[in-house]
């Protein structure tokens, strides 16, 4: 009975290892960009609460425009917009992104995508959906409303999330969020990787619509090329 006692005891342990090692990347501290900022005409954004409270500014992360695209630096987990950019009814928005050097910025995978459905943006009763890719082959699907909520957990691995070779080698993602009906689906590169229905996503505390303003969303560390945005009527 000792030695099974004892056997259970290690196995704990090391059961415990990998969740303390998530604790602790999740603290990785959000850095500030040097020369910071938004320059591309049109554009601003709004930083997380949390990261409001340590005290970062929007000036902590970076979006500028380079040839065709936008390179995103940041510094704390932000989301950009342009207010003119708005979709209603039946659509679909899509962009690339295209991380150059994976984790080159952080300790652990971090994610980035498309956001819709933003209403009172840089409010603190703002509210939208996201769906974001990670370079290790996971995404996941959030909102807020205003508070942050989450359809997918903690996020999932899907196939169809293309994966890096290795750290700071080149990952690119094409992300699309449809609203087609009574559904709302999220595809990554081509497949469809989650669907909700609008009545799971339009109510309190998540969505007031899913028409509005769409843009893009970053988690803090990260460094990726942003092209192709655009919205079509399905």
């Amino acid at each position: 009975m000792r030695l099974i006692k004892g056997s259970t005891l290690v196995v704990s342990i090391l059961m415990l290892i990998p969740a303390m090692s998530q604790a602790q990347d999740q603290s990785e501290a959000s850095r500030s960009v040097a020369g910071g900022g938004v320059s591309v005409p049109g554009w601003t954004g709004k930083i997380d609460a949390r990261e409001e409270r340590s005290g970062q500014t929007l000036n902590d992360a970076k979006l500028a425009q380079e040839g065709d695209a936008m390179r995103v630096i940041t510094g704390p987990a932000v989301t950009y917009w342009n207010a003119a950019n708005k979709a209603s009814g039946n659509y679909t928005v899509k962009a690339t992104f295209k991380e150059p050097k994976y984790m080159n910025l952080n300790s652990h995978p971090h994610p980035y995508g498309i956001f819709i459905a933003g209403n009172d943006l840089g409010t603190a009763q703002q509210s939208y959906l996201y769906c974001a890719a990670y370079g290790n082959g996971n995404f996941i699907v959030r909102g807020f409303g205003p508070g942050p909520f989450q359809m997918n957990g903690p996020g999932e691995e899907n196939p169809a999330v293309h994966k890096a070779a290795g750290r700071g080698e080149p990952v690119t993602q094409d992300i699309a969020i449809s609203v087609k009906g009574n559904r709302v689906e999220c595809s990554i590169n081509g497949a469809v990787v989650a669907g909700f229905d609008k009545a799971a996503l339009v109510t309190a505390g998540k969505l007031k619509s899913t028409d509005g303003v769409y843009g893009i969303r970053f988690a803090h560390n990260t460094e990726v090329l942003v092209s192709g945005l655009s919205v079509a009527k399905n």
